[in-house]
């Protein structure tokens, strides 16, 4: 038999669940609205003009990402998915220098598709604080991994760090970023940043 108490424990359980349901709805709305608003006019776009397109309130948009760099960070965590999983599959390269050149082009071309990320990543690179520095740790272990192999083939210097090798990709797409007029930059001063790290040069993959 129901009882009055079961009935509203059953109520309010379904009114939770729809909760987060909205909930969910209200983030995946925003983070498909930020990405959209991140590529066409850049990550310093009005956060206001994010929750409206996304149809609702500036304080439900801070309830889900407390600050700008908290929705960058989720923007760019799916590019990091992609540049992780690049990785792993760069493992098996029979050329660890040629593996390292794709992998460090990938993440010049994910950052290329956001104006305004590069630079923050190169901040959040030395604020452990930053939502984006969460991005960090797994994207350098990644890279440590392909570095490790190019010095151990004896392409790459052993004094290089990941830590560098990152900052100075991270140059190279701002670099790219605010010269858009040369699409060939990027893989210019990749190739030139990599030949300078490298004992005997590091063939472009």
């Amino acid at each position: 038999m129901t009882t009055g108490m079961d009935q509203q424990a059953t109520a309010a359980q379904q009114s939770a669940r729809a909760m987060r349901a909205d909930a969910r709805r209200n983030h995946d709305r925003l983070l498909a609205e930020a990405r959209a608003a991140f590529a066409e006019h850049g990550t310093g776009t009005s956060l206001e003009d994010v929750a409206r397109r996304a149809g609702v309130g500036i304080g439900t948009l801070y309830r889900h990402f407390p600050n700008r760099h908290a929705l960058m960070s989720a923007v760019w965590e799916d590019a990091v998915r992609d540049l992780l999983a690049r990785s792993r599959a760069l493992l098996d390269d029979p050329q660890p220098c040629s593996a390292l050149v794709t992998w460090l082009r990938a993440i010049v071309t994910h950052a290329g598709e956001y104006r305004g990320l590069s630079s923050a990543l190169m901040s959040a690179s030395h604020d452990d604080t930053s939502a984006l520095a969460r991005c960090s740790k797994p994207m350098r272990e990644a890279g440590a991994a392909l570095l490790a192999r190019a010095q151990e083939a004896g392409a790459v210097r052993p004094a290089v760090s990941i830590a560098d090798l990152l900052q100075l990709t991270n140059a190279i797409s701002l670099a790219a970023e605010e010269t858009p007029d040369d699409p060939e930059m990027a893989d210019r001063l990749l190739m030139l940043t990599l030949r300078g790290l490298k004992a005997d040069g590091c063939a472009a993959a």
